[in-house]
């Protein structure tokens, strides 16, 4: 089977621009979460966020004239980031052969607004308004940029969607449809996302705290991540660093419940299983596992019985982290970006905290990394993601 690497990483978050930045402040603990002013929060329960402030898109990533919504706007940053940082920056290189994959939850929420404004005869959409809406104009938008022509493909899967892209993205390499694939995830905050999820009341007042027996839920964030993704031998030919194999992925649902975890985190415990088999690898030879850990009541507990299930006693030896906790709930950027910061765990031998961790859960009790990084050598991580509606993903990284 091709062997599949990791060449570029790039991401934006309310933690900074740049993956640098990023893993720094994740490392750190450093909280991302602050008071939501792009719109009028009175009328919710919840006001805070990881909002990105002060954010200026990167000059020659679009026309001058152009309008482009701002969660597209994120994608493109994160894009071109991955891109110089693998040394295969568009229109430098021959990139005919690379596919796009990118997911989202709400895409072009922002201009989707202003669509419904013109519609309510409160205010007057720009032309560009109902394309930016349009979930596929962020990858056309990324391919234009970058100069990628190769297959494009635009997922919605909930929460689990940034990890899901990685591993459709996996799929169009070993099966000789690209020989590089740019993954990403994307989102915004915008009034419209943050009606729907308050809805679902899933929200803290306070701060996320993952696997803490006082957990209260999840706050949410803005922003994307992006990784490219290339065969071994196209890496090695043009001298490539390497950040690690993509070992393996799986997706699945759960077909159980709208907004329910499925009992005992029976669909979590089988996408996990689904690609510990792709990987070709026995549950003991994952070091970490960066977990879903969104700070709700019942998923960190059906998220540690879907642990326990797949790794039995090995469980308990697997340092596991959430960076939620600091970074905030990304949305369709979450599983992008916890996927980066596993990467890095293996490239530096540092995991990230799972911080605001105060009182042990009986039922969440897997060894957790608790407020301060832990330095420890990793060879192999499992990022694990789920959403609403019941998807699952998991990706495998592993040094190379």
């Amino acid at each position: 089977m091709t062997r599949v690497v990791v060449t570029g990483l790039g991401a934006i978050s309310s933690q900074g621009v740049g993956v640098p930045h990023i893993w720094a402040a994740l490392c750190r603990g450093e909280s991302g979460i602050r008071d939501v002013t792009r719109f009028d929060v009175k009328d919710f329960a919840c006001s805070r966020g990881g909002e990105i402030a002060g954010f200026h898109l990167p000059d020659g990533l679009v026309g001058p004239e152009e309008a482009v919504d701002l969660a597209t706007q994120f994608m493109l940053t994160a894009a071109a980031e991955a891109m110089r940082d693998a040394g295969w920056s568009g229109r430098a290189a021959d990139t005919t052969g690379t596919g796009v994959v990118l997911s989202t939850n709400f895409g072009g929420a922002i201009s989707g607004e202003a669509v419904m404004a013109d519609l309510l005869g409160r205010g007057k959409t720009r032309s560009d308004d109902f394309k930016e809406f349009l979930y596929q104009s962020c990858a056309d938008r990324v391919a234009e940029a970058l100069q990628l022509g190769g297959p494009r493909t635009m997922l919605s899967l909930s929460c689990a969607s940034g990890t899901a892209a990685i591993g459709y993205a996996l799929d169009l390499i070993r099966f000789g449809h690209a020989r590089a694939v740019l993954a990403g995830g994307y989102d915004s905050l915008s009034r419209f996302a943050w009606s729907g999820l308050s809805a679902l009341r899933t929200m803290t007042k306070d701060v996320v705290r993952p696997f803490d027996k006082n957990r209260a839920g999840t706050l949410f964030s803005e922003g994307a991540g992006a990784l490219l993704l290339e065969t071994e031998e196209s890496a090695r030919a043009r001298g490539a660093r390497i950040y690690a194999e993509v070992a393996g992925a799986g997706v699945n649902n759960n077909a159980f419940h709208m907004t329910a975890p499925s009992k005992e985190g029976a669909g979590s415990a089988a996408v996990m299983r689904a690609a510990l088999a792709d990987a070709g690898l026995r549950p003991e030879e994952v070091d970490h596992i960066n977990a879903h850990g969104t700070g709700t009541k019942p998923n960190d507990v059906t998220e540690t019985q879907a642990i326990k299930a797949v790794f039995g006693p090995h469980a308990y030896a697997m340092p596991i982290t959430s960076i939620k906790s600091s970074a905030g709930h990304l949305m369709g950027a979450a599983g992008s970006i916890e996927a980066i910061a596993s990467i890095l765990s293996i490239r530096d031998g540092t995991i990230p905290p799972t911080t605001n961790y105060r009182d042990p859960d009986p039922e969440c009790d897997l060894p957790l990394v608790a407020n301060e990084k832990k330095e420890v050598a990793v060879r192999c991580v499992l990022s694990n993601s789920a959403g609403i509606g019941g998807c699952n993903a998991a990706v495998i990284f592993r040094r190379i």
